[in-house]
């Protein structure tokens, strides 16, 4: 026995001489590991045995990875796919060496600053998160010749091609748990970041679907962070996408909050029931708002007929109802009265009962402008335990009158 312990303690200090006498090899070796993208790179798994220099090389493929331009071409095919443009540059896909699909946004440089400036929001902000419903950040690339923004590949696209586009129509659970998904993406950056993010740019573009259809929010150009305990931001200009928007970016009645990502939220709700663009021009330059229409059948108690109407079937009613009425209440004029993301949730999943939502869109009205902001806080806080969005029991323990107890 004594023998063989000393022929292990001899093999252990002649592997420590050989590591020593070749540094250079070493070190190559390691960064080429922490180099190569790993196809989980989400998750960092501790395993027996597992050396302290391997543990932190996979903590640190945590944070997004700089890439270079002549990597990205190799990772593009020389950019031979491309999924998509925009203002700010185009979209091409991509793979890495062990087989991961990617997405790389190449920005477009002869916008200069503007371009820079959203380089920063995504690296910035999404570049330090991770959560299902986010779209991952992979890496970027910031160099004499180019910067781009390296994704995790979406194979199903943007929702929009669902509800608007030619591609096959989605069942309504699964837009409904498309709803959900989003909503949770949502309360992960207004509640549970350690610095809040606020969006700005909810709309069905940027909620992108992978292979299960499962939602993740995308596209953080526009987007900034802010602390917990300031109730609002100043931001200079108008920032989002017209009917998506919050009306206080206009009216200056309120002050900005990530309540606006609330009512953009809203107004994607009302798409996602409607399966149609919110406003529609007919052919005498007259206007059709969906959003003001399901008001309006709801002040009627004629919601059901209308969703009946909008082609979702007799089971899915409730559940559309449900949203219509979450939606309602998101799209309230004063940030304060839309419900947090954390509310919107509990009350799509059903495990409260929404209450009756408040007239909204009164803005529209000029004449009743004045005397319109909340006696609550900005930030929507409120001094008493009930909710005013919703009550503490699920639709079944309404319907059979069951309440919960209270001290």
């Amino acid at each position: 026995m004594l023998g063989l312990l000393l022929i292990a303690v001899g093999i252990h200090i002649i592997r420590y001489i050989l590591v020593k006498q070749n540094p250079a090899e070493t070190e190559t070796r390691n960064a080429a590991s922490a180099a190569k993208p790993e196809e989980d790179v989400g998750e960092v798994i501790w395993e027996v045995g597992q050396t302290m220099e391997r543990f932190l090389q996979e903590i640190g493929r945590e944070k997004p990875v700089r890439f270079t331009s002549l990597q990205l071409n190799n990772f593009t095919s020389n950019y031979s796919t491309r999924l998509g443009f925009g203002g700010f540059g185009q979209v091409y896909k991509g793979q890495f060496p062990n087989g991961v699909k990617i997405a790389v946004k190449v920005l477009n440089k002869n916008l200069g600053k503007i371009a820079e400036e959203q380089f920063m929001a995504e690296v910035g902000t999404i570049g330090r998160t991770y959560h299902i419903n986010l779209v991952r950040l992979h890496g970027f690339c910031h160099d004499q010749h180019m910067t781009a923004l390296v994704y995790e590949y979406m194979e199903n696209g943007s929702l929009d091609g669902y509800l608007f586009g030619k591609k096959r129509a989605l069942e309504w659970e699964k837009l409904h748990e498309i709803a959900i998904g989003t909503a949770k993406g949502l309360v992960y950056l207004h509640e549970e970041c350690q610095q809040r993010i606020i969006h700005y740019d909810i709309k069905p573009e940027n909620v992108l679907l992978d292979a299960n259809f499962s939602p993740k929010v995308a596209d953080f150009g526009l987007a900034k962070l802010c602390d917990r305990n300031r109730s609002h931001v100043t931001i200079s200009g108008y920032k989002g996408t017209p009917g998506y928007s919050a009306p206080e970016f206009l009216s200056g009645n309120y002050p900005i909050t990530h309540k606006c990502d609330v009512y953009s939220f809203g107004m994607v709700s009302f798409e996602i029931v409607g399966r149609r663009r919110n406003a529609i021009v007919g052919a005498s330059e007259s206007l059709d708002w969906f959003p003001k229409y399901v008001w309006e059948e709801y002040e009627k108690s004629e919601l059901g007929a209308m969703i009946l109407a909008c082609g979702i079937e007799e089971k899915d009613k409730e559940k559309a109802k449900q949203l219509c009425m979450v939606a309602l209440w998101c799209v309230q004029d004063s940030p304060a009265d839309r419900p947090p993301m954390s509310a919107v949730v509990k009350m799509l999943e059903g495990v409260v009962e929404v209450l009756p939502p408040p007239k909204p869109f009164r803005y529209l009205d000029l004449n009743k402008m004045t005397g319109l902001r909340s006696l609550e806080s900005s930030d929507g806080s409120n001094s008493s335990n009930q909710s005013r969005w919703y009550k503490e029991t699920t639709p079944i323990m309404a319907r059979h009158e069951i309440q919960i107890a209270t001290c």
